[in-house]
């Protein structure tokens, strides 16, 4: 069989490694072998290639060093940094928030981890990932990273040196240039050359190819210069309309704090390509970031009549019926997903809260039993405090005092479990243990509404009303609607004012 054609067979497989060895000898035979250094480029970089539409998490960098000038007090639905200005915000009482604002989202994707921190402090101690306690430092280190690891696999150093490249006489070459961008954009991570090479190439193409315009796009969004990489999407869509370009585009204006710019272009995206779904999800997804709950479950709705395996939708759909407090659909929804194969912690800890609220005890116990099994050290303290909200469900308040004490072992900035573990102790009579677990909670959650109105209600119980004052207002400010806290607070004015 010939080299070549085996080598285009193993790339199809995916087989790239295989793939690359084969190149490599048919160039070490002729050096100028235009077809194997096309394969072999190609290869390389579908090795460490990553899809750039998803959102990345935006890193300390990107928060607290932002020279994008945005209003500070947003119009109501306008930002996805203040979601809270919404009027379609669910209750906080029925759905918790994340510490940006935002109700807990029913798929962990980039930026739904992510929160705005006040200070630098606030965002180093927080954690913001699904996998680590640690914040995220950059958006750019992940690609940074990816290039030099995969360096390290070239016993002989890199491929291509791009230093010595003349990135002119490439432009002009179409059936060469296109590979060379990649290779240079994804597995050398060497935006500023691959701009310089997409600058040329669009040059010598007389500004008539959307391709290059894209690329230059995203050069420019990951150099952070995003009205230049808006300009340039834009352009390309007046050439061709594509799926990918509606997506960096709107990508650009999440990255503004622009949403109705993004639900804007992903209408006309949808005019365009009816019934796409990365585009309908893209479009839930934004209703989802400021509040407009229902909006955004119509949308997955839509995109799981397209595509009834699409487990985001069904995710999002299940938390939706969840909190609206009808786990009986929730838990259909979550069954469906364990039987297209997901299994995972994460499945079964909602299965077994569905199941729970349903009133179905005993699978709940055997769900968070196969959830314990699953359950990694970043997911288990999860487990057990939710197993510990079941105790106290049934009234086992020595179990659920012990599961919280094994969620806060696990991890021990478990800001509910200290919480709860208060509720339990002020129960026991403890008052100072139970107050210092209410000062931990908040010290690690402080857009809680929970802490203070528990440190409240104690501090009034034995007369130290001014501490209550306080507290209640705290809490007011995190959950304004929040009964139980009016109440108290006009209580203790009432008190006030006679005395």
């Amino acid at each position: 069989m010939d080299p070549l054609f085996a080598a285009h067979s193993l790339f199809r497989r995916r087989r790239f490694d295989e793939c690359i060895a084969v190149c490599s000898q048919l160039l070490d035979k002729n050096p100028y072998d235009q077809a194997a250094w096309f394969l072999k480029t190609r290869a390389l970089t579908e090795q460490v290639y990553v899809d750039e539409v998803d959102m990345d998490e935006e890193g300390l960098a990107e928060m607290l060093m932002d020279d994008n000038a945005i209003a500070q007090i947003a119009r109501p639905g306008t930002s996805l940094r203040k979601p809270g200005t919404s009027q379609g915000m669910p209750s906080q009482g029925v759905r918790p928030l994340s510490q940006s604002g935002r109700p807990l989202s029913g798929f962990v994707r980039p930026g739904t981890q992510s929160a705005r921190p006040g200070t630098m402090e606030q965002a180093i101690r927080t954690a913001r990932t699904a996998k680590t306690a640690r914040p995220v430092t950059s958006a750019s280190g992940r690609h940074i990273r990816l290039g030099t690891a995969s360096m390290l696999s070239e016993p002989d150093g890199p491929f291509i040196n791009i230093s010595k490249l003349n990135l002119s006489k490439y432009a002009e070459r179409p059936n060469l240039s296109k590979a060379l961008f990649d290779y240079v954009f994804h597995k050398e991570n060497d935006v500023r050359n691959a701009l310089e090479l997409a600058a040329k190439a669009t040059e010598a193409c007389e500004y008539k190819d959307w391709w290059w315009k894209v690329q230059l796009g995203k050069c420019y969004f990951r150099l952070g210069m995003f009205r230049e990489a808006e300009q340039q999407l834009k352009s390309a869509l007046k050439h061709q309309e594509m799926v990918d370009t509606f997506l960096h585009l709107c990508k650009v204006y999440v990255r503004l704090d622009e949403p109705l710019k993004a639900i804007e272009f992903f209408g006309k995206g949808l005019e365009r390509f009816p019934g796409e779904v990365t585009l309908l999800t893209g479009l839930a997804r934004i209703h989802e970031g400021i509040g407009e709950m229902d909006t955004s479950v119509e949308k997955y709705k839509e995109v799981l009549k397209y595509d009834n395996m699409h487990v985001e939708g069904i995710a999002c759909v299940a938390t939706h019926h969840f909190y609206t407090d009808m786990p009986e659909i929730a838990l259909l929804f979550y069954r469906r997903l364990l039987q297209m194969g997901v299994y995972s912690t994460e499945l079964f800890n909602n299965l077994g809260l569905c199941s729970y609220y349903a009133q179905q005890y005993d699978v709940a116990v055997d769900c968070f039993t196969r959830a314990l099994e699953l359950a990694s050290d970043d997911e288990m303290a999860d487990v057990w405090y939710n197993i510990g909200h079941l105790a106290v469900g049934i009234g086992d308040t020595d179990l659920a005092y012990r599961c919280f004490r094994l969620a806060l072992a696990v991890n021990n900035d478990h800001a509910e479990s200290y919480n709860n573990l208060g509720v339990l102790e002020l129960r026991r009579g403890r008052a100072d243990q139970a107050r210092a677990l209410f000062q931990q909670s908040l010290s690690l959650a402080p857009h809680f509404y929970e802490p203070h109105f528990n440190s409240g209600a104690m501090d009034e119980r034995v007369g130290n009303l001014q501490s209550s004052y306080n507290s209640m207002n705290k809490s007011l400010e995190a959950f304004p609607d929040h009964v139980d806290s009016k109440e108290l607070l006009k209580k203790i004015k009432d008190y006030f004012a006679a005395v």
